[in-house]
């Protein structure tokens, strides 16, 4: 079973966006930045883009830009602008149901999982990402020195 990078990739690029205060920044420059392939990054900024997250400027100069202030943005938003379905899956194939136990688990754990993702898109939500930026450039800063 693999996990989704998207998520992360995503907030690295809204983060990166931030970062240049307003001006566009190229598919190629993020993919720098993420050590990722510029095809990933553009299908991304094109969900991105069809959540209302971000924008582009064509033309020489032009590239990604937020469309609405890093404040408004939520990891919720962008969780769901780019993660499609649940957190949790269940089985690809339906479990046995002449099995005691596979007749039965899927009924026992959607409860549980659908209040583990809740709870997981309650933080999302309480979260902004203009918080991951700030976070971001205070651990860029340069660190005074003892003296």
């Amino acid at each position: 079973m693999t996990t989704s990078s998207r998520f992360a990739v995503s907030l690295h690029i809204l983060t990166l966006l931030v970062s240049q205060d307003g001006q566009p920044v190229t598919s190629e420059f993020i993919a720098a930045s993420a050590n990722t392939n510029p095809g990933v990054v553009r299908r991304l900024l094109s969900m991105l883009h069809r959540s209302g997250l971000v924008m582009s400027q064509l033309g020489a100069g032009g590239g990604a830009l937020l469309a609405k202030p890093a404040a408004q943005i939520r990891l919720i938003d962008v969780y769901r602008a780019v993660e499609p379905g649940c957190l949790f899956a269940m089985h690809r194939s339906p479990p046995n149901p002449n099995c005691p136990v596979g007749a039965h688990i899927q009924a026992a754990l959607k409860p549980a999982m659908g209040r583990a993702e809740a709870a997981f898109e309650a933080k999302l939500a309480e979260t902004r990402l203009s918080e991951i930026a700030r976070s971001v450039a205070a651990r860029g800063r340069p660190r005074a020195r003892a003296g």
